[in-house]
């Protein structure tokens, strides 16, 4: 019978997705790694690859239309010998099957659950595919159905280790072990983040307003933000930075820099400042995983960045590796491509730190909200002309830049998230030593 081609997962934090543009259309052939459609995720527009060879015998979500739940039916591929003619239009969609859990892996934490989907009878035992999603093509499914395969067992090696037909031919069943019930994992959600909506609706019922759908990308960051302050115990410390050294010296770089098109900005030297900074405090360059710690040894930094109805926050790894001109040219390329949505997944996620610089907004200084599982994000304000007290005790004028680190007590404690915080005071203030 004719195989369903679903919805996929296309990164980690995907929930849904919409058809952004078909790029076949009914009765195309196509064949494994053909590109079938550009599917808006709640990051980005990604490309969907075909998994098996067939006809397109139906397409069964329209461009543009709303968001569709991974796993579900989009289209509908025949094989040889099969006609539309045999297209069940009326069967219920697959059942979607729930995320596996990783702790060391970022995903979008809460969301508006799936359904669950029914459970087995009683004297079955719950197979792996009921506990984790599969990522398989409809056609190794039917296969491995017909062998009483566990597709758990069985390695994929089609695009994003999906399970694809020739991974099940040769394989042979192995019995799925029966596991202990998972407990339940509390989840955040939109919704539970504030009074429900029938209640909002009818308080501004007198009041005329325009009411705003939730795209995948704001859904995605009000379930994250809200979990990340809800579970995040985090704590804040805050220091004033003299940029004046800075200042010149940025103005003499740029200078000389100025025949290779190159203009080096303040925010690259804060990013240079932070990536060497979690090499001199190795112990703060850490992400919390669930039961443990991740202590890397790169630094990957990641930059938040506004975009259109929302923000993305792009990761430069290796970054203490990295020149300033270097960072400066990747900072500007991924900047570019995050508000164009173009970014990948793994360009996007990662890293232990963050820097959110809202100092060209005028902002004097603010607390960030880590973005899980990040150890740390600084808040950076603008930098503006403060009286000071000198060295030598008279009065002067400074260029001074308030920063705010937020930390998560559980990777960080207090006094090693302040000498992290010492030593990037330390960078920007003496720009030179960070070419050193």
């Amino acid at each position: 019978m004719p195989t369903e081609v679903l919805m996929p997962a296309l990164s980690p934090t995907m929930e849904e997705g919409t058809l952004a543009k078909w790029l076949v259309k009914e009765g195309d052939t196509v064949s494994s790694g053909d590109l079938l459609a550009e599917i808006e995720t709640d990051k980005a527009t990604m490309e969907f690859e075909a998994v098996d060879e067939g006809t397109i015998g139906k397409i069964l979500v329209a461009e543009g239309t709303q968001a569709v739940k991974v796993n579900s039916p989009i289209a509908v591929l025949l094989m040889d010998g099969e006609t539309a003619d045999q297209i069940d239009t009326t069967s219920p969609p697959s059942p979607k099957v729930p995320k596996a859990s990783d702790a060391a892996t970022e995903a979008a934490p809460g969301g508006s659950p799936d359904k669950a989907a029914p459970p087995p009878p009683a004297t079955a035992a719950p197979t792996t595919a009921q506990r984790v999603r599969i990522f398989a093509s409809p056609l190794a499914r039917r296969i491995a159905a017909d062998k009483g395969l566990d597709l758990g067992h069985i390695k994929g090696s089609g695009p994003h280790g999906r399970i694809v037909k020739a991974d099940v031919e040769n394989a042979t069943a192995v019995a799925p072990k029966v596991a202990a019930a998972a407990p339940t994992q509390p989840t955040a959600s939109v919704a539970a983040s504030g009074p429900p909506t029938d209640t909002v609706l009818k308080t501004y019922a007198d009041r005329d307003y325009e009411e705003v759908a939730l795209d995948g990308m704001r859904k995605t960051i009000a379930a994250r933000l809200t979990e990340a302050k809800q579970s995040i115990p985090h704590f804040y410390l805050r220091r004033d930075i003299q940029l004046d050294a800075l200042l010149a010296f940025r103005s003499q770089l740029n200078k000389q820099l100025d025949a290779k098109g190159i203009k080096l900005s303040v925010n690259d030297f804060i990013i240079k400042a932070c990536a060497l900074a979690l090499q001199d405090v190795p112990d703060a360059n850490a992400v919390w995983a669930g039961d443990r710690l991740l202590k890397l040894q790169p630094s990957d930094v990641a930059v938040a960045v506004a975009i259109e109805g929302g923000l993305f926050t792009p990761v430069l790894r290796d970054a203490e590796m990295k020149s300033l001109s270097a960072l400066s040219r990747e900072m500007k390329d991924l900047a570019t491509r995050a508000r164009d949505r173009k970014l990948a997944p793994h360009e996007y996620q990662g890293g232990t730190f963050a820097i959110s610089n809202l100092g060209m907004f005028g902002i004097d200084n603010f607390d960030a909200v880590i973005n899980p599982p990040h150890g740390a994000i600084l808040a950076v304000g603008a930098g503006v002309k403060k009286p000071i007290v000198g060295k030598d005790g008279e009065l002067a004028v400074a260029t001074v830049m308030s920063v705010t680190l937020s930390v998560d007590h559980r990777a960080i404690d207090g006094a090693l998230g302040a000498e992290l915080l010492q030593t990037i005071v330390t960078n920007l203030e003496n720009p030179m030593m960070m070419l050193a």
